[in-house]
């Protein structure tokens, strides 16, 4: 088995290893730290808490021990997506590098640019730099990268997840073209690759895992959840939460909680306190001041619960994490192998549980396709909630509001008017005692003559229905009308049209008699 010793690495080193504990390398460590110190380009794949920090910090340090930093000019650089990770390998930097002279600079975001500017001004071997705020040293003059000598890309998924790609590739231009270049992720997608092909030189490839695999010393596990609708979906969801972290038990010392969005971290972690959880925060918008605060309490057990975005996903090397619990499922899935990596590190047994509701089921999917495993369903320690048909029918019949007078009124529904039976119709008589008709006023014409009698609803109907004798009377009246028309006709005096006077026609009566 391969040991620290067998490495080359510088006696300084070595010391700094053997009072942290560890004498046995991990695969990448042992994979990567040989080709570095030969000078080599190297592309590292491995699960995430494998030690990929150490991987190019050993040969680092070992190879910045001959040599001094001028002023704005540093030896090397360091490049991280966040500024915990960041922080995380000025860490490991400082407890490997202490029994050299090497000197360090961290520039992030949240803290002093007059701090900065001191300690790049003195010259530093080693510059740790999230991508953002080196760019604004550059553009202030302040840095000049033609002697940087080892260059790292760490977590170089993630730098293109956050659309870091474009700043990296201005970086690379600013450094010499003889630079050494290491990149290191958990996970390789195709662009990342493509970007390698273009940044590295005939890279030492060292893949000690397929990429995107979990650690199997975590317990995996997924609560398919769905809420009783999608007011009380959120609530509810919260309740299956602290129901998971009590089902744990004593088993769960601490915790981190991971969720999609910050407003849902801050919401999470409110709860949390609410019920008794010892719980805090942690995400972009907080400042940077506060969220170091944060994360010392997490690490001297002083603080339970970690609620946190994937701004804790990368990198945070905290061994004695015991339960990840994944609050949504990741919008990427690369993410999910990265989450769960913050517990079963070194060695150490974790467990990871994740709540899936209906409409995460498509980013489960692809998490389940990435890491080519089927995550076992977890039952709901709550019982099996009520579906919204049943939850309904539960709830009590709510009151009926007193109904309020509208503001538009609605039209008076007239009576239909009964239609004309095809069959023989009860005569006049017998509808007037089935339906009796209103007595009403009759209604006189108006002065200017426009008035009108309304027809009732009895007297359309009768007049509808009336029988077939009452056609007869009509036809004799008509017959009576011609014949008196005829008459007149022939008293009718040609010139003088109807109206003829009486004593003319009776000139003519007595002439026809004689």
């Amino acid at each position: 088995m391969t040991k620290f010793s067998d490495l080359n690495l510088g006696p300084k080193v070595m010391k700094a290893i053997e009072e942290t504990g560890y004498d046995t390398p991990t695969p990448i460590q042992a994979g990567a730290i040989v080709p570095a110190l030969e000078g080599r380009d190297v592309l590292g794949i491995a699960q995430t808490g494998t030690g990929k920090t150490a991987a190019f910090t050993l040969p680092m340090i070992t190879l910045l021990g001959r040599g001094r930093a001028r002023a704005r000019m540093p030896r090397s650089l360091v490049l991280a997506p966040t500024r915990e990770l960041a922080a995380q390998v000025a860490e490991n930097f400082d407890a490997y590098a202490k029994y050299t002279k090497l000197s360090k600079a961290l520039l992030i975001g949240g803290t002093s640019f007059k701090d900065q500017d001191k300690l790049i001004d003195k010259g530093v071997d080693v510059l740790i730099a999230t991508p953002g705020r080196l760019l604004d040293h550059l553009e202030r003059g302040k840095l000049i990268l033609t002697d940087v000598k080892i260059m790292v890309i760490d977590e170089a998924d993630r730098m293109l997840d956050m659309g870091f790609i474009p700043d990296i590739e201005e970086i690379f231009k600013r450094t010499p073209f003889t630079r050494q270049t290491l990149f290191f992720s958990a996970t390789m997608a195709p662009e990342i690759e493509r970007i390698t092909n273009t940044f590295l030189s005939n890279p030492a490839k060292i893949e000690v895992a397929r990429a995107a695999t979990t650690n199997t010393n975590i317990k995996q596990g997924v609560l398919m959840f769905k809420g009783s609708n999608k007011t009380k979906e959120p609530a509810e969801k919260r309740e299956i939460l602290r129901a998971l972290i009590d089902a744990e038990g004593d088993t769960c010392t601490n915790a981190i909680i991971f969720c999609n969005r910050k407003s849902d971290v801050d919401i999470v972690a409110k709860s949390l306190n609410k019920y008794g959880y010892n719980a805090a925060p942690i995400h972009g918008d907080l400042e940077q001041s506060h969220r170091t605060r944060t994360l010392e309490s997490f690490r001297n057990n002083e603080l339970r619960f970690l609620v946190a975005s994937d701004v804790a996903a990368r990198g945070l090397d905290i061994p004695a994490v015991t339960h990840v619990f994944n609050f949504d499922v990741p919008s990427h899935a690369e993410d999910y192998v990265h989450r769960i990596g913050r517990t079963g590190r070194a060695g150490r047994t974790g467990t990871a549980i994740m709540i899936c509701t209906g409409r995460d089921e498509k980013n489960f999917a692809d998490v389940e396709r990435l890491v080519n495993e089927e995550i076992p369903r977890l039952e709901n320690p709550k019982g099996k909630t009520a579906t919204p048909e049943a939850a309904s029918t539960d709830e009590a019949p709510k009151s009926e509001k007193p109904r309020t007078r509208s503001r538009t009124r609605k039209p008076r529904e007239e009576q239909p008017v009964e239609e004309a039976p095809t069959e023989a119709a009860p005569t006049p008589v017998q509808a007037s005692q089935d339906e009796p008709p209103r007595e009403e006023k009759p209604r006189g014409r108006s002065r200017g003559g426009r008035g009108r009698k309304e027809a009732t609803t009895t007297e359309v109907a009768t007049s509808v229905q009336k029988p077939q004798e009452d056609r007869g009377n009509n036809d004799r009246k008509n017959n009576d009308r011609s014949r008196n028309n005829n008459r007149r006709n022939e008293n009718r005096v040609v010139g003088l049209g109807e109206d003829t006077p009486t004593f003319i026609a009776l000139s003519f009566e007595e002439r026809a008699k004689s």
